[in-house]
């Protein structure tokens, strides 16, 4: 697995200590873009969190994610969570190490006692002793965050910067757009108020190994069954909803998202809804499946239309908590399928995020070369290669591609490319196309130059 590397540097380490008003939460940031350009150490926050234990717990979740590996669980490793202000919430990411579990912290504006919240995104440094001092958190005492230095020219001098190297899996990197994608493409399938959420998951069945479970609904509750029927749910892995335990007493309700379901295994997001947040855990289709492999993003990535669009809708972007599609397509003046498309190709890059419960994209800028996720996507650079070699026939709705020894058929029928692949064989479209259909898709555009096999 191709892996980049990663220098987040602290002014100090983060931090929960006695202050004059309670307890400091102090949240320490590295790198990150705001609306003025890079900054090395941004402050986005400090004010009070109307729900402190919440919040604190909410923070543990977020940060479990990150440090956990749901499948082959081996050495753990964790990357410390994104922060982005939206200027009304802070919303907290990680994923999984394994790939397979994105999750999201959103605290809302009703969960922040304080100024508004700045724009823009970084790292936050949550370390083992601010994970055990979270954790040991009891009783309501007012909780003050601050997210950023107290005093950046004042202990920049006074005190040495901290820094760790976090090793990014191009994987990892590929899953953030992965995620979004398929979040776009889900609605809401079930809510459950809070006992009755909490009973449901608490009832769930643990255990390595288990194979896809579906929920569908019974009364007023949910039912799992190892069977997709009318309505169902895909649970894919209970055991990675674990993280969701920091926090379940606390939960006003649970909120099922996915998409229509025809029996195979799909992603499926979960989000309690918690006093003044929301936590989020979207799960990929299989625990040995990280979202990277998915191919959602290609078909967006495949078009230099894309990109043209992606440059434009990206200046118009200003860390908004809702962008609206409908009025970038006004202000830019594109088509609202392109910008969608934009979007999407924006997601591959780190500027957007997808929140279900606005059913919109958000802004964000991920503190990392997303560009490297791209240039090294597997289908993608394979398709290229292809393209560009005149590997492609084209024959009406037909395609014929060669690649090594071997020649493949390329069927376009409805707008959807089919292959005679054993990739296509293997997964009839569900994890986006294969190479071959990409580079097909490619010259048609009249992208590369086409010629014969």
């Amino acid at each position: 697995m191709t892996r980049s590397v990663q220098a987040l540097a602290y002014i100090r380490p983060s931090v929960l200590e006695p202050s004059g008003a309670g307890r400091l939460l102090g949240l320490e940031t590295s790198g990150g873009l705001t609306p003025t350009g890079a900054e090395a150490h941004p402050r986005f926050f400090s004010g009070f969190l109307t729900s402190p234990q919440v919040a604190a717990r909410g923070l543990l979740a977020v940060a479990d994610v990150a440090a956990a590996r749901y499948h082959q669980r081996i050495r753990p490793g964790s990357l410390d969570p994104v922060v982005t202000g939206n200027g009304d919430r802070l919303r907290f990411e990680s994923f999984s190490g394994c790939g397979g579990v994105y999750a999201r912290l959103d605290v809302l504006s009703e969960g922040l006692d304080g100024a508004g919240t700045g724009h823009g995104t970084t790292n936050v440094d949550v370390n083992n002793p601010l994970r055990e001092a979270l954790s040991r958190m009891t009783g309501d005492d007012p909780l003050h965050l601050r997210v950023g230095p107290e005093e950046v020219a004042v202990t920049t001098l006074a005190g040495r910067v901290v820094e760790r190297k976090a090793a990014l899996p191009e994987r990892w990197l590929r899953g953030f757009a992965e995620a979004q994608v398929a979040s776009a493409g889900f609605d809401l399938r079930a809510e459950l108020a809070g006992p009755e959420a909490i009973r449901f998951l608490r009832s769930l069945p643990r255990g390595r190994g288990l194979g896809p479970l579906w929920v569908v609904p019974a009364g007023r509750t949910l039912r799992p069954t190892t069977r997709s029927a009318a309505g169902a749910v895909c649970l894919p892995g209970p055991d990675r909803l674990a993280a969701l335990e920091r926090v379940l007493r606390y939960a006003t309700a649970l909120r099922v998202y996915g998409p229509a379901t025809d029996g195979a295994a799909t992603a499926s997001a979960w989000e309690l809804v918690l006093p003044g947040m929301r936590l989020t855990l979207t799960l990929s289709p299989d625990a040995s499946r990280g979202f990277s492999g998915e191919g959602g993003v290609l078909e967006a990535l495949a078009t230099e239309e894309a990109a043209g669009d992606a440059e434009l809708v990206s200046v118009l972007l200003s860390w908004e908590p809702r962008v609206d599609p409908a009025e970038l397509a006004a202000r830019s003046g594109l088509p609202v399928a392109r910008v969608r498309a934009a979007l999407t190709r924006l997601g591959t890059a780190g500027r957007v995020g997808y929140d279900l419960a606005d059913a919109a994209y958000f802004h964000r800028e991920l503190p990392y070369d997303a560009d490297r996720a791209e240039r090294h996507n597997p289908r993608l650079v394979a398709a290229r290669a292809l393209a560009a070699e005149g590997a492609v026939l084209l024959d009406g709705a037909l395609a014929t591609v060669a690649s090594g020894e071997r020649r493949y058929r390329v069927r376009e029928s409805g707008g959807v490319l089919s292959c005679t692949c054993q990739w296509w064989a293997d997964h009839r479209g569900l994890r986006g196309p294969c190479k071959h259909a990409l580079a097909v898709r490619m010259v048609r555009r009249g992208e590369p130059s086409t010629g014969g096999a």
